[in-house]
């Protein structure tokens, strides 16, 4: 038998896994090897955080093994842990997330409460959906009549495709996926709702990003221009066009740019009720008005 054979074979049970997955982890320099290996065995698993600790005597199958040896490979090199074990939680959701699209933050999950306290009928749109979190979010919650996601990467399309085929016994609006520039695939709608989380990262702050965000997660979808207003300020430019009177913009913004996101919708002329909200660490993270 093969030496990597034998290893496997005599690593089966939950708990020899996540031993050796600690070891490999933290030989790696990754802090907390221990917790993020339990982690990441769960993640492979497909169970809550905490199922490793009282399965440890229960038995894995070899391609499980397997699959979490080589997300722990993965996650060695610096990857990121869900681009490492394929999966990002979001609400209620589990998504499939790979290097072409931003892992779901869990203050992105604010705005989905903050769109559905506003509106939650019609027809809604979700601008550079990326992994399609924050479609699917408001396909599974809300009671929208349809969604319509866009993104110009076409990878992101595919994989929001991949995830809402995976998730839509929970959806409860059918969701469209277009590929184009911000707005643009839109055209010709009349939307009750557009909701965007664009890039809003200027390119000379590259260097204060974190190293797993900055040499992993995708260019386009976190730099926008020299002020990082570019995506914001076009689609406030271009929402009025397609939002009907009375139809919701919501904008997940830097917070550092909060209060002039806010000045660009108010210098728009089209919009009233402009608020800026918190996320849960209290930062201006969030802008949403009304078109009047």
């Amino acid at each position: 038998m093969p030496d990597d054979a034998r290893v496997l074979d005599s690593l089966q049970l939950v708990g020899a896994v996540v031993e050796s997955i600690t070891v490999t982890l933290a030989d790696a320099g990754i802090p907390a090897a221990a917790d993020e290996a339990r982690d990441l065995v769960a993640a492979v698993v497909g169970e809550s955080r905490f199922w490793p600790r009282f399965h440890a005597s229960e038995a894995l199958e070899r391609n499980v093994v397997e699959r979490a040896f080589a997300a722990a490979a993965r996650r060695s090199t610096g990857m990121p842990f869900a681009y490492a074990v394929g999966r990002a939680a979001f609400r209620h959701l589990t998504l499939f997330v790979n290097e072409r699209v931003l892992i779901p933050r869990q203050e992105t999950e604010v705005l989905i409460d903050l769109v559905l306290e506003r509106r939650k009928t019609g027809v809604c749109a979700d601008v550079g959906t990326g992994s399609g979190a924050i479609a699917l979010a408001l396909a599974a919650e809300g009671d929208f009549e349809r969604i319509v996601a866009t993104d110009v990467a076409v990878d992101a399309i595919e994989i929001a495709r991949r995830n809402a085929d995976l998730l839509k016994s929970q959806l409860r609006a059918p969701v469209e996926f277009r590929s184009g520039d911000l707005l643009a695939p839109l055209a010709g709608e009349q939307l009750d709702v557009l909701v965007s989380n664009p890039p809003y990262i200027a390119y000379d702050e590259a260097e204060e990003l974190p190293f797993s965000v900055r040499d992993w997660e995708p260019g386009h979808a976190l730099f926008s221009g020299g002020s990082g207003l570019d995506a914001s300020r076009r689609i406030i430019g271009d929402a009025p066009g397609i939002l009907s009177h009375g139809g919701v913009l919501a904008l997940e913004v830097d917070s550092r740019r909060a209060l002039q996101v806010a000045e660009l919708v108010a210098s728009n002329g089209h919009f009233s009720g402009i608020e800026v909200c918190q996320d849960l660490v209290g930062r201006d993270r969030f802008v949403l008005a009304t078109r009047t």
